[in-house]
């Protein structure tokens, strides 16, 4: 373990990236895909915002996922005397997960990664330490939560849309409606981002504050940002006051469009401090292994080169090859328009958010597509593509066995090699 540890942090660091590689690959469409299909931004604009705010996400709030998945799944406890078994096993789920993901992005399907990697984690540990070893617990409450998620993220998109529309689209005077309307969706936002960087966040970045005091700066910053917003609406609002109702239906989508950026960039920053655990996870368990010289640690401080190369890794796969899963996610589900991706995204990214700071690594793949079919819903069952989203349901229904099976494939390869 001493004399090769470089050599096995080196292995694992290569695979780590090539699964955050797949998951910018394929997962960052979660993030962006909507804001593409919606005219908000053009591929190359989403390809650079989610950039920068993915890798924002994955550097300073993604520590508590990452140790839910390295430590959560199995009892390491049975390895104490084989640590390479662990570190077999962690590299067999880094590898099966990528190689999967990988496919998956070639053929242009949304995939969850949190499926792929908790099954490898599964997988591994089924034959490594047996199913008495399981935390059976601990993977019911995850796999309940994949259900439970995109369900709860579909009534929220469906009744914030319906309230949308209710109170803005079908008023007498929409952009009159908006000026009133949109601060409140301004201070949700940025209310979602800032409580992820001051409850999930701000150790990393050297910064201590208490509980009144973050909350305080959320909400004074927020309704900073909400006051700023009511100002320019309405000076927009002074200078059209005579449109017709055609054209005050563009004004407002329109005015949704650039807050859609604003849930885009939440929504980046919420899928990296969520997703890149899944690759970063089994990379932190190898590499406390190998620090402490075979010594299984219960609670790891993970090194910041890990999370860098999380970051570095997602966005090489997405602006490498993520244009494929963009535009199926962004296009083919049901048709959007700014106030609707909005709407979805705007759930999404709230649930995410929670669900980061609670260490559960829910699929954003579901949370997505559950808050997109609730918008969806809301226009009735004929504006959704039944069958796009009957593949996207296999191919969830797929992702775990699949992840499972090649991680027990790549363990007895990988141990053919170390034994």
């Amino acid at each position: 373990m001493i004399e090769n540890g470089a050599l096995i942090i080196t292995i694992s660091a290569f695979f780590g990236f090539f699964m955050a590689w797949a998951i910018g690959s394929n997962d960052v469409a979660n993030a962006m895909g909507i804001s593409v299909g919606a005219g908000v931004l053009t591929l190359r604009q989403a390809i650079v915002v989610a950039a920068i705010f993915e890798a924002l996400g994955s550097v300073l709030a993604s520590g508590n996922v990452t140790s839910t998945i390295s430590h959560g799944i199995i009892n390491v406890d049975v390895l104490n005397d084989h640590p390479l078994l662990l570190i077999n096993g962690m590299l067999s789920a880094l590898l099966s997960s990528g190689v999967w993901l990988l496919l998956a992005s070639i053929r242009g399907w949304p995939v969850s990664t949190t499926h792929t990697i908790i099954g490898a984690v599964f997988g591994f540990g089924w034959v490594c330490v047996g199913l008495d070893n399981i935390n059976w617990s601990g993977l019911l409450t995850i796999l309940v939560s994949w259900l439970v998620t995109p369900i709860f993220s579909g009534f929220i998109s469906y009744f914030l849309f319906k309230f949308v529309q209710k109170t803005i689209f079908e008023h007498s005077k929409p952009a009159r409606q908006a000026k009133k309307t949109v601060p409140y969706y301004v201070f949700i936002v940025v209310s979602i981002m800032l409580s992820v960087v001051f409850f999930a966040s701000i150790d990393a970045l050297g910064l201590v504050f208490t509980r009144v005091e973050s909350l305080s700066y959320i909400f004074l910053i927020s309704f900073i940002c909400a006051l700023i917003s009511y100002f320019i609406l309405r000076e927009i609002a002074l200078h059209r006051a005579r449109i017709s109702l055609k054209e005050s239906y563009a004004l407002v989508e329109r005015v949704f469009g650039l807050l859609a950026i604003v849930t885009a960039c939440a929504m980046a920053f919420a899928h990296g401090s969520n997703d890149v655990a899944n690759a970063i996870a089994p990379l932190a368990a190898i590499s406390a292994i190998v620090n402490s010289g075979g010594t299984m640690i219960s609670g790891i401080s993970i090194p910041h080169w890990i999370f860098f190369l999380g970051a570095f890794g997602i966005v090489s796969g997405l602006v490498m090859y993520g244009y494929k899963v963009i535009a199926t996610v962004g296009k083919n589900i049901t048709e959007l328009t700014p106030s609707r991706g909005f709407v979805a995204q705007l759930s999404t990214a709230s649930i995410v958010v929670v669900a980061s700071g609670l260490g559960i690594p829910v699929s954003t793949t579901h949370i997505l597509v559950g808050s997109v079919l609730g918008v969806g819903m809301a226009r009735g069952i004929d504006a959704i593509n039944i069958v796009v989203v009957r593949n996207i349901f296999l191919s969830w229904f797929i992702t775990f066995p699949v992840g499972m099976l090649l991680s027990v494939v790549f363990f007895y390869i990988i141990s053919s090699f170390l034994y």
